[in-house]
This record gives structure tokens, C-alpha cells and sequence, in this order.
């Protein structure tokens, strides 16, 4: 089974997720969607296993420096995936997509738990 995780390489979270599989001898692929950018489908998809609440990061900095009005506008799933594409850092990081299991931010308890033979 192919894990994928998404996120940015500076992130302190993404870096603590990335020690964790490789200490755990888990191969994964990484893909940072700052750089190779993030579609519709993938976040809808993800969107079938998590609510778009967990998935915007309402307590960091992307988030604290939108406009107000555009954070009022954020209502829905279809207004959190226009905001997501438009500004992937608001995205909770990391993503992490084992077979169909998608899993949102990191500790190493979930992780433990999470079937990613």
C-alpha cells in the first residue's frame, strides 16, 4: 500500500510526521502542494473521509491574516475548497493518504494506530 503525505517541507508538523514514517520504516511519497499545488479532485476526495472543518487550519497564520470577510465566506465544503485551492497554506498539515485511509495533522499515537502496512 502507497502512503502519500501532503504538505510544506518547513512545516514543523509535516517535519515531525516525515521523522516519524522514516523511523518507522515506512516508505512514503512526499508532495508539497506549495510547490506542485493541489487540485479539486484530490481535496474533494479527501473530503469523503474528513470534514471540511478539520481540514482548514482556523488557527494558523494563513488563516489569522485573511480579510475577515473572507473568512465569513468560508460556510461549506464548496467555499472551503475554493479557499484551500486558492491558498493551499490553510490546509491542516499534514495530509497523510494510506489506501483509503486519510488522516489529518500529526501525533505519534494516531499514527501508531493508523494501518500503514
Amino acid at each position: 500500500m502507497s502512503i502519500t503525505l501532503y504538505g510544506i517541507p518547513n512545516c514543523d508538523t509535516v517535519k515531525k510526521a516525515r521523522t516519524w514514517l522514516d523511523q518507522h520504516d515506512r516508505p512514503y511519497e512526499f508532495h508539497d502542494f506549495k510547490k506542485a499545488g493541489i487540485s479539486e479532485a484530490l481535496i474533494k476526495g479527501w473530503l469523503k473521509q474528513v470534514d471540511w472543518e478539520t481540514l482548514v487550519n482556523r488557527k494558523g497564520t494563513t488563516w489569522r491574516g485573511l480579510p475577515d470577510e473572507r473568512k465569513e465566506a468560508v460556510v461549506d465544503g464548496a467555499s472551503a475548497i475554493a479557499l484551500m485551492i486558492e491558498s493551499p497554506s490553510v490546509i491542516k498539515r499534514p495530509v497523510l493518504v494510506s489506501g483509503k485511509t486519510v488522516h489529518v495533522g500529526f501525533s505519534d499515537a494516531a499514527y501508531s494506530e493508523l494501518d500503514l502496512a
